[in-house]
């Protein structure tokens, strides 16, 4: 979801002109210093056409480029800018491929975008220097605002606008019941039996309401009086006071909807690209290691103890369906006690699984699983079936680390919350580390938890035994 979704119709239409016209002006310097003419025939009014159509299309798609008010940041309009350029230079040079536009010299590409982005994004930012000039010095604030309600949604609404556009945007205070922090008095005017006199007397503007949602009566009766003297009522709803819960606002299409637990996993295009990530990476272990390796692993545990090289296990995995887990063997065979966890001296653990386990070498053969689909290179790590069935029972959350598919390694693991968990508090600690993953997700937390996986094993782990 972008963080804007709104803008002029003006600036919708105007500043995407403006940029054409500034490419075309790019296109005929361009022409100038790699052709040495300043004739714009044959095929270049074509390619033009659709430079600026493509251009067009994105910029309207990016529509936070066309902001010029102090609501959207210089560095945030230039990331938006590069972004935008970036993804029309690719479509571009697919363009060129596809239709073989082999007469344009690749020079000539090459100044042309470089002149393009320099003319467009110093245009852009020449134009909402000028805006915010006129704004701050000339024009008088557009919006004179209070708030009703101190709570956090306000205080979040008061701190935005106040660093964004304290010019445009006068804060004139608080109107709440609730008692607030000895920092925030001086910003409160009064109770909310005051807000109305205080709204006839001074020149407001705006009245945000950032109570709960529960509270219909006042939201009807102030509703009513900014009707009656032609004032704008905002809601920015509080949805913590209303659920009682943190609430996160994404879009489908144009409807906003509610969540009660940030799910970034939940997401379709932030599963396949966990899943392509998950396919490379597990054929590249399996093709680059797994020959030399496996093949030594192997044959010390068989040197070391009879029994197979692999130990398969059901474990429970997304939604709590079981599938085979895959390690290589680090206890004697046949010693009855598969659900039992290790311990630190554990007298089932033979010579060589112990520095398997220390290592972490003992879990390589779930990359088969990755491949399969049965788990991830990072998630939450499978428990086995009598820890679900026991911990379910004592810890509420314990069942939401099975949402998303499980992982080899994963983020109460790098935090130091893995192998014997004797102590009461350390299954708890090691869900509210899976949870927090579930909710934190991002491709470079992945890369981060993979990094510093792989420096455990290097070190060795103190509580891998």
């Amino acid at each position: 979801m972008e963080r804007y979704r709104r803008y002029s119709d003006a600036s919708s239409i105007i500043l995407p002109m403006i940029d054409i016209v500034l490419i075309f002006g790019c296109f005929r310097v361009a022409g100038r210093l790699i052709m040495q003419t300043w004739a714009f025939g044959g095929y270049y009014p074509f390619f033009f056409a659709i430079f600026a159509l493509l251009w067009w299309i994105l910029s309207g798609h990016f529509a936070n480029i066309y902001r010029v008010d102090k609501l959207i940041t210089y560095p945030e309009k230039l990331l938006y800018l590069m972004r935008t350029f970036l993804l029309h230079a690719s479509i571009v040079l697919v363009v060129v491929l596809a239709l073989q536009m082999y007469w344009l010299p690749l020079r000539y590409l090459f100044a042309v975008y470089s002149l393009a982005v320099t003319a467009v994004v110093g245009g852009r930012f020449l134009l909402t220097f000028l805006y915010r000039t006129y704004h701050q010095h000339i024009a008088r604030p557009h919006s004179r605002f209070v708030i009703v309600g101190a709570g956090d949604s306000g205080q979040e609404l008061y701190r935005f606008l106040a660093s964004h556009d304290p010019v445009g945007n006068q804060f004139q205070g608080f109107f709440a019941d609730e008692p607030v922090a000895a920092g925030l008095r001086p910003l409160v005017r009064g109770p909310l039996a005051d807000l109305k006199k205080y709204c006839l007397r001074t020149q407001i503007d705006e009245i945000y309401f950032s109570l709960p949602l529960d509270q219909h009566s006042l939201i009807e009766d102030l509703s009513q009086f900014a009707d009656e003297h032609f004032l704008a009522f905002r809601i920015v709803p509080d949805f913590s006071g209303t659920v009682r819960k943190d609430v996160n606002v994404y879009y489908y299409d144009h409807m906003p909807i509610l969540t009660i637990r940030h799910e970034p996993l939940h997401i379709r295009t932030n599963q396949v690209l966990k899943r392509v990530f998950d396919i490379g990476f597990s054929l590249t272990v399996i093709i680059g290691l797994f020959p030399v390796v496996l093949s030594l692993l192997a044959l010390l545990i068989k040197l070391d103890s009879p029994g197979p090289v692999f130990f398969k296990q059901m474990r429970p995995g997304k939604r709590n369906h079981l599938f085979p887990c895959y390690k290589l063997r680090t206890m004697s065979a046949g010693h009855g006690q598969p659900e039992l966890q290790a311990t630190r001296v554990d007298p089932r653990v033979t010579r060589v699984g112990r520095y398997l386990r220390q290592y972490n070498l003992d879990e390589l053969p779930q990359f088969f699983n990755v491949l399969l689909g049965h788990m991830s290179v990072v998630g939450p790590r499978p428990n086995m079936i009598s820890q679900l069935e026991e911990y379910s029972k004592h810890i509420r959350t314990y069942q939401m680390r099975h949402a998303v598919t499980p992982g080899i390694t994963g983020y109460a693991q790098v935090n130091g919350y893995r192998g014997e968990t004797k102590a009461p508090q350390a299954m708890k600690k090691r869900v509210e580390y899976d949870l927090k993953y579930l909710e934190t997700w991002s491709f470079g937390l992945d890369m981060k938890i993979i990094g510093q996986t792989i420096w455990n094993m290097v070190r060795g782990e103190k509580n891998a035994y």
